[in-house]
C-alpha cells in the first residue's frame, strides 16, 4: 500500500508537465518524419533547385551578383578595380585606391627622411671641404684691371632663375617638412596663414623659374658643350685640389658645365611634374615615358618594382608628387654647393654675376683659354669703313 501510494503522489506531481512533455514529443516525432522523407525522396531529372528564399542553385535572386561572393567582389574593391559611374569625374569609378595608402606611406616615411638627410648631409660636407681646403684664393693677387664677364641680359637671366628658386625651395620645403618642423615651433595660428601664402607663392613664382630657365638655356648652350678640354680639368681637380694648378678652360669650365646640364634636365623635369601638379588629372607623363623607354628596351617598372603602365590619373598624381620632391630635394644639393663657390668658396667669383666684370688675374687663372680669346678678339684690327662712292 504505501508503494501505490508514493506512485500516486509522484504521479501528481508531474501532472502539471505533462502536456509540455506531450507537446515536446510530437514535435520531435514530426521532425524525424521530415528528415526521414527528404533523405528518401530524390529529385526528378531536370528538376530546378529552389530555395525557401528564391535562391536557384545557390545563386542571388535576379543575378544580382551570379556566381562571384562578396569576398571576391570587395577584394577587387581592394585592388582598385574600377566600377562605373555616371558622373562626368570618371574618378570616382574607383572606389578603394590601394595606391593611396602605399603614397602616403612613402611620403610620410623613408622618402621624407632620407631627402633631409640629403640636404644636411650636403651642408656638412660642404663645411668639412672648407675647413680643409680653405677659401681658393687667386695665386697672383688681383690686378685691379677687370674684364666683362656677363652682361646685363645673362645676370638678369641668372638672377631671375636663382632667386625663383630659392622661393620655390622655401616654399617647398615648408610643404613637406612645415608641419613636423615649423608648426610645433610658431604654433598653428601663426603657420595656417604662412603655409597658405607659402603655397599660393610656390604656384605662382613657378612661372618666373621656367622664364629664367628657357632664357639661361638659350644663352648658355653654345658654350656648355663639352670639349677634350673638359677631360683635363677634371683630370686635374678642376683646381680645386691643391695649390698652383689651374687647368685651361673656356668661358665656362668642365664643373660649370655639369652644374649648367644638371640643372637645365633636372629643372626641366620641375617644370613638367610641377606643371602636371598645378592642372591635375590631365597628364599621362610617367605613362608615356615608361612606355617609351620600354620600346627600346629600358624597363624601368620592373627595375623599380612598380606597376606596368598605363597608370590612372590618380597614379599619375601620386608619381608626380614623389618625383617632384625629388628631384627639388637633389637640386637644392646642387644648388648649396654652386653658392659655395660662388660666394666664400672662391675668391672673386661673386663679381661675375654681382657686377659683371672680374678680375683679369682671376679669369687667367681659371678661365685661361676665354681670355687669350677675348685679348685676341679685342686685338684684331676693325674693318675698315666703306667708302662712298663720289656722286
Amino acid at each position: 500500500m504505501s508503494s501505490l501510494r508514493t506512485m500516486c503522489v509522484s504521479l501528481a506531481r508531474l501532472f502539471p508537465i505533462l502536456p509540455v512533455l506531450a507537446c515536446a514529443f510530437v514535435v520531435s516525432m514530426a521532425l524525424s518524419e521530415t528528415s526521414l522523407a527528404q533523405s528518401s525522396v530524390r529529385p526528378p531529372e531536370g528538376a530546378v533547385n529552389t530555395n525557401s528564399d528564391g535562391a536557384v542553385g545557390g545563386a542571388v535572386p535576379g543575378d544580382a551578383l551570379g556566381t562571384t561572393s562578396d569576398s571576391e567582389i570587395w577584394r577587387a574593391v581592394r585592388q582598385g578595380v574600377a566600377g562605373t559611374v555616371s558622373i562626368p569625374d570618371k574618378k570616382a569609378a574607383v572606389l578603394v585606391q590601394s595606391d593611396g595608402e602605399s603614397w602616403r606611406l612613402m611620403r610620410n616615411g623613408p622618402l621624407f627622411d632620407f631627402l633631409g638627410l640629403a640636404m644636411i648631409a650636403t651642408l656638412i660636407l660642404l663645411a668639412l671641404f672648407f675647413a680643409i681646403r680653405g677659401r681658393v684664393r687667386v695665386e697672383h693677387g688681383m690686378s685691379g684691371t677687370r674684364i666683362k664677364r656677363f652682361g646685363t641680359i645673362e645676370r638678369s637671366a641668372h638672377w631671375l632663375m636663382a632667386l625663383s628658386f630659392i622661393i620655390l625651395a622655401i616654399s617647398g620645403l615648408n610643404i613637406s617638412f612645415g608641419r613636423e618642423l615649423i608648426m610645433p615651433l610658431m604654433g598653428k595660428e601663426a603657420f595656417g596663414p604662412m603655409a597658405w601664402f607659402l603655397k599660393h607663392t610656390h604656384n605662382y613664382v613657378a612661372f618666373a623659374f621656367m622664364l629664367g630657365l628657357a632664357v639661361a638655356f638659350v644663352l648658355w648652350v653654345v658654350h656648355n658643350i663639352p670639349n677634350g678640354k673638359d677631360l683635363v680639368w677634371f683630370a686635374k681637380g678642376g683646381g680645386m685640389i691643391g695649390k698652383g694648378v689651374h687647368p685651361p678652360a673656356w668661358k665656362f669650365n668642365a664643373g660649370q658645365k655639369v652644374i649648367f646640364w644638371l640643372v637645365m634636365i633636372g629643372g626641366l623635369s620641375l617644370c613638367l611634374s610641377g606643371w602636371a601638379l598645378l592642372f591635375p588629372f590631365q597628364h599621362h607623363f610617367f605613362s608615356d615615358t615608361f612606355i617609351a623607354l620600354s620600346s627600346i628596351g629600358i624597363d624601368v617598372p620592373a627595375w623599380l618594382g612598380l606597376p606596368e603602365p598605363p597608370y590612372s590619373v590618380i597614379q599619375e598624381q601620386q608619381f608626380n608628387s614623389i618625383w617632384h620632391a625629388i628631384v627639388a630635394v637633389l637640386m637644392v644639393c646642387l644648388i648649396f654647393a654652386h653658392i659655395y663657390i660662388g660666394t666664400i668658396g672662391m675668391e672673386g667669383a661673386f663679381d661675375a654675376m654681382g657686377s659683371g666684370d672680374v678680375d683679369l688675374n682671376w679669369a687667367r687663372e681659371h678661365h685661361s683659354l676665354w681670355v687669350e680669346q677675348m685679348e685676341q678678339a679685342e686685338a684684331r684690327p676693325s674693318a675698315p669703313a666703306k667708302t662712298q662712292p663720289a656722286e
